[in-house]
Parts: C-alpha cells; structure tokens; sequence
C-alpha cells in the first residue's frame, strides 16, 4: 500500500497549524548521535540523556569508550537501561567503523547521497533504519525520517501506512510520500501528538485535531 498523498500532505499542514512550525538544526557529530540514539532505544530521552552525560563525562575520547572493561561500561550507562546489550553494541559500533574507515569518524556521511548513507550505516551490526535516520537528519540534516514507536502508531490510526506496515517499511513508505522539507518537522510533530493525544492506550480522540483525517477515529466512534 503506497501512502496516500493527499491525505499525508493534510496531517502534516495541521500538525504545523496545532504545534507550530519547526526548524532543524544539525550540527551534533554523526558519531555522537550514532552512540546517543543506541543509548536512546526503548527508553525516554531523559534517560538516555542521563547516561550519555555520564559516558562523556567517564570516558574523554570514544577510544576509551571502546577500550573501556565491558562491565564498567555497563554501569555508566545503566540510567538508559538495557545495559547488557548497549554496552556491547556501542563498542562493537565503535570497533566496526574503525576496521572499516581507519578512524572513529562518521564525518565521510555528509558528502554521500542519502540511499548511499544509509545502506553504508545499516550494514553496520545492529543499526536498522531508525538509528540511521537519526544519524543522518539531526546530525547532518539530511532529509531522511526517523520513525519511533510514536510515529508508527500515529501514521497506522490515521491510516498513512497499512495496518501490517511494520516500523523498518514505514520508513521508506512515508519518507518517500513526503517533500524533504517537511521531514523534520513532521517527525517533531508526530511524536508530540502520539505523546499528548494519540497514546498508546486510551489515545485522546475527542479532542484531537486530526479525528476527521483519522481511520483510528472513524472507525471506533458511535454511529
């Protein structure tokens, strides 16, 4: 199912009137945002915050981060939980890009085409299409979209993707339906609504914005 158009191009103009318009701006080092955005799944940016202070804070270069004893590792990084799998994924991250560039550098992205980057970021082990997008549109503002749980929960109630479109589909579905403009600001935007109305349980219909462009809503009113 290709995303409808005209439907995406009426979310997105009232995500903009409801929560205002938003400006990108990149300038954060690929290779932080890479180590950020591991720390950051399946948990809340405070949290991921957290520990990404304190890895700065302990380790002075990402040499010592890969070099660092695995199990101290994983207590500076325990605020952004699920330790025992970030911790080896960011050292293996690490160690796979300086096998493959000869250096803890990520800088070579910005001059690469968007497709070209991001199959170079996804054949890294353990980077899917989330972590590539948030390296390549916050770090270097490169128009690719970066979709999270809100996002996708979102963009299936408003029926923007099929219901069987998974996260790693609605990707590229709904990147490609959108002008490279809008990106950032409908990511922004979708993740606020999917915060303050569109919940997981018990998402706020009536007194959302969007009921009249929603399936989600038509579908599960009174008659």
């Amino acid at each position: 199912m290709q995303p409808p158009l005209a439907k995406i191009d009426a979310v997105y103009e009232r995500l903009v009137e409801v929560y205002g318009p938003r400006i990108l701006r990149p300038g954060r080092d690929p290779l932080d945002e890479i180590v950020l955005t591991i720390l950051s799944q399946n948990t809340s940016d405070r949290n991921s915050g957290r520990a990404y202070r304190l890895l700065r804070a302990k380790y002075p270069t990402w040499d010592a981060v890969m070099e660092a004893p695995l199990p101290e590792l994983y207590e500076v990084i325990k605020p952004a939980g699920l330790g025992n799998i970030k911790a080896p994924r960011i050292q293996n991250t690490l160690r796979e890009i300086l096998a493959r560039r000869g250096e803890l550098s990520l800088d070579f992205l910005e001059a690469l085409p968007l497709e070209e980057a991001k199959r170079w970021l996804t054949s890294l082990a353990g980077i899917g299409p989330k972590t590539a997008a948030c390296v390549l549109l916050f770090a270097l503002g490169k128009p690719a979209l970066p979709v999270d749980t809100h996002v996708h929960r979102v963009a299936q109630r408003l029926g923007l993707i099929g219901p069987k479109v998974g996260a790693d589909q609605a990707h590229t579905l709904l990147e490609a339906a959108l002008p490279p403009a809008a990106i950032y600001p409908f990511h922004v935007d979708m993740i606020q609504h999917g915060r303050l109305i569109c919940h997981a349980q018990r998402p706020r219909c009536e007194v959302c914005p969007l009921n009249d462009l929603c399936d989600y809503y038509v579908n599960n009113s009174a008659p």
